[in-house]
């Protein structure tokens, strides 16, 4: 985008808006119904705005050697921060995204060079179909941020699908989620029962006021068949001066409690719209 000028269009599940960010002049922001969607750097990539990105990305780091090329499935695209961040980090990675929403992909596509991501594909359909139609161990990890009208889809927390995640990923490889809690982590707790019945190690990363039951806020999940960074994640977070938690599947059930797995006949209840961004 050459002018810096606010974009507003009526996209599928809203109306997107696509501002520039204050303080860096190729920043943007990417909100769809007041709900923050993306924070791109179109000069430099490696720059993570949002918290909850910074986190996943960090996982990302630590779970592969710097600079590893690796193959991605990402189900939602908003911005397609992460697959900017990994194309700039590991040169050489292909990529797969699904996002749902068709006139999203060509708002991003015009006006956020989305075709100068190298090694991307993008499929404007349902991610979780287009995961059920990828064949075995074919991906190192599989990237869920899927918000439909503010809400995030907790079908994709399900047992069922992440039985299909598990199966498309490689031995060793990254199941990651972001999702979105009120103060009561229940939807959180359940995920990571979810995940706990599929892979073997499992950890969240949330900010204390959440973990504590404060405030509403991101949590970020993390799974895989082997072990987790959780060691270097948790002294990541030290050094950030704990503005974020990283805990295995029992320390969090030690903390806020156990709760029953999502599944297709127990699904989730009411989920929390996601609160608006403030600038």
């Amino acid at each position: 985008m050459d002018a810096r000028e606010t974009v507003n269009r009526q996209v599928r599940f809203g109306t997107a808006r696509l501002a520039p960010a204050p303080y860096r002049p190729t920043g943007w922001v990417l909100t769809v119904d007041g709900a923050l969607q993306s924070y791109v750097d179109l000069a430099d990539p490696t720059y993570l705005h949002v918290p909850y990105i910074k986190w996943a990305a960090r996982v990302l780091d630590l779970h592969w050697p710097a600079g590893e090329p690796v193959s991605a499935i990402q189900v939602g695209g908003g911005g397609f921060t992460i697959a900017r961040y990994l194309a700039a980090t590991r040169p050489g990675s292909r990529q797969t995204v699904y996002e749902l929403d068709g006139p999203l992909v060509d708002l991003v596509r015009s006006h956020l060079d989305l075709d100068a991501i190298a090694n991307l594909e993008v499929r404007v359909e349902d991610g979780e179909s287009g995961i059920e139609r990828t064949r075995d161990a074919s991906a190192d990890v599989v990237v869920v941020d899927v918000f439909r009208a503010g809400l995030m889809t907790p079908d994709l927390a399900t047992v069922e699908f992440l039985r299909e995640s598990a199966r498309v990923l490689r031995p060793g490889g990254l199941h990651l989620a972001n999702a979105w809690s009120a103060a009561d982590l229940d939807l959180p707790l359940r995920a990571v029962a979810s995940l706990a019945e599929v892979f073997r190690h499992v950890v969240l990363l949330a900010e204390p006021g959440l973990l504590l039951g404060q405030r509403d806020g991101n949590v970020v999940l993390a799974a895989s068949d082997r072990e987790l960074p959780q060691r270097a994640l948790t002294a990541w977070a030290e050094s950030a001066g704990h503005r974020v938690f990283c805990l295995s599947a029992a320390q969090l059930q030690a903390l806020r409690g156990a709760a029953a797995p999502l599944t297709a006949e127990n699904p989730a209840g009411a989920v929390l719209p996601v609160r608006r961004w403030d600038r």
